[in-house]
């Protein structure tokens, strides 16, 4: 018997746990060891974190904005590969189907084959729909509130979480229902949102105390914190204690992944727990008052990267990355390795031994060397804006099929149709050298089509896109150029 608890243990030393704290709008300059110039925000957990661990300085999510930023996360699969070709899941009356097909692999499933256990809390906004007990399609209520799903206590929800991977789920759907919240699959209990990101932080650390008492079962916990997403509610006891409202908020942020990664270090678990922090995309200018916050206080959340949330520039998709592994990774050391959160897939299959079924996670390469010295085979990322423009970043070249910012503007008259930076020489995107370069600009845009059309940006036989994939956005919506604004005259000039 002490033989066979023995051997049990050694195997799950051998398979260690995973903590995925993953905020919402986070901007990389909002991480005060990230931004120590032009940060104005204290965030001494997270700082901690990266003093253990370490630090990624050219990690990206796979998308400017939320739903496709997680589809790639828990797919290993870039999201403009399926229907949602732009923005994000909103409100539905009825619901939606999941993104996330039902035979695609997802992080938590492959995790499983392991023998891992799996746990999601917080924020999903993949897709659910409403069903009542006797599987009747469900509608939201016309007069629900504002943060409110606008469904009944006992609501079913049959493609949530629970049906692609993870054993357990507490948590809501997106921002704009946040008062609903869901645990597994029943809608249980409506609350304020206020109180949304706190509850979410106890389910976690609750949890937490329960692996701690079953050592021998690894387990794979994603926290996706709805915060410091608007709306900017930071508790009480974060108000006024920072430059701002939203700085408030993002202080109440790091003290919630400071809770939960002191659960992991209270229940035993801190050397065999792979912990990471990152965010779905960068700061959203608006609900975070960033020209305020600039002009005023000298604070720059996408540290000294140019555009915010949604955009095709680095400041909409360049995130903070900290990972501390204390058996594997070397207390404060940094990584300059080009990733995506789109390598998680590929990185728990390498560090498990567990064998990626073909076509699985097409576009995912293990960061594994990273974490442990070397170098990631990584070479290339493809980046995708709000309003469904790419770019594709090879070594130092950066390339964006479009010719402004991929949110939403026109472009000037007389602006090229592509930008092409320099990200050693210019990594705050200033100097479009695309004219100079022609041969860089070929080899880039043959590189993004084959990638795109045959399904994969990984080694192996091509796969099929779920549809048409519109590369040219421009040039498929025909978009008009804004017309040069006309100079005005002074009133001696009139006269």
């Amino acid at each position: 018997m002490v033989a066979a608890v023995a051997t049990m243990a050694a195997q799950a030393a051998d398979k260690p746990n995973f903590v995925y704290i993953m905020c919402d709008d986070l901007g990389y300059g909002d991480i005060q060891c990230l931004n120590p110039e032009r940060g104005k925000i204290a965030t001494p957990q997270v700082d901690a974190l990266a003093k253990n661990g370490m630090t990624f300085t050219d990690a990206h999510s796979a998308s400017a904005v939320c739903t496709p930023s997680r589809y790639a996360l828990l797919t290993g699969r870039y999201s403009w590969r399926t229907k949602l070709q732009a923005g994000v899941f909103s409100s539905n009356k009825g619901g939606h189907d999941s993104l996330i097909k039902e035979d695609i692999l997802t992080v938590p499933q492959l995790l499983k084959q392991a023998g891992y256990t799996t746990a999601a809390v917080g924020k999903w906004h993949l897709g659910i729909r409403y069903e009542d007990a006797e599987g009747n399609a469900v509608r939201t209520a016309d007069d629900r509130t504002t943060f409110s799903l606008g469904v009944p206590v006992g609501t079913i929800i049959p493609n949530g979480p629970t049906s692609r991977g993870f054993d357990y789920f507490y948590g809501f759907h997106h921002a704009k229902s946040m008062d609903t919240l869901i645990e597994n699959n029943k809608v249980v209990e409506e609350t304020s949102h206020a109180k949304v990101l706190d509850l979410c932080a106890d389910k976690a650390v609750s949890y937490l105390a329960d692996r701690g008492s079953d050592k021998e079962t690894p387990f794979f916990l994603y926290v996706a914190l709805g915060a410091p997403h608007s709306p900017i509610v930071p508790s009480d006891v974060w108000q006024e204690k920072g430059i701002s409202p939203y700085a408030d908020f993002v202080m109440h942020t790091d003290a919630v992944a400071g809770r939960i990664i002191q659960a992991v270090d209270d229940n035993g678990l801190r050397e065999n727990t792979i912990v990471v922090f990152t965010a779905d995309n960068g700061c959203s200018a608006a609900p975070a008052n960033s020209s305020k916050l600039e002009s005023e206080f000298g604070h720059y959340s996408s540290g000294p990267f140019r555009g915010y949330k949604r955009h095709i520039w680095e400041g909409g998709h360049r995130v903070p990355f900290i990972v501390r592994w204390p058996a594997k990774v070397a207390a404060g050391s940094t990584s300059s390795d080009l990733i995506g959160l789109n390598d998680l897939m590929a990185t728990c299959a390498e560090i498990t031994g567990v064998a990626m079924p073909a076509g699985a996670g097409p576009d995912s390469i293990s960061m594994l060397p990273s974490l442990t010295g070397g170098h990631s085979s990584r070479q290339d990322l493809i980046h995708h804006s709000s309003s469904g423009r790419f770019a594709i970043r090879k070594g130092k070249w950066k390339l964006a099929l479009c010719a402004y910012d991929g949110k939403s503007a026109h472009p000037d008259a007389g602006a090229p149709e592509f930008q092409l930076y320099d990200m050693e020489a210019d990594f705050k995107e200033e100097n479009n050298v695309v004219s100079q370069n022609p041969e860089v600009v070929k080899q880039l845009v043959d590189l993004i089509e084959k990638q795109i059309t045959s399904g994969r940006s990984t080694a192996g036989e091509p796969l099929t896109n779920d549809i048409e994939v519109v590369i040219y956005k421009e040039r498929a919506e025909n978009i008009p150029v804004k017309k040069a604004k006309k100079s005005k005259k002074s009133k001696a000039e009139k006269e």
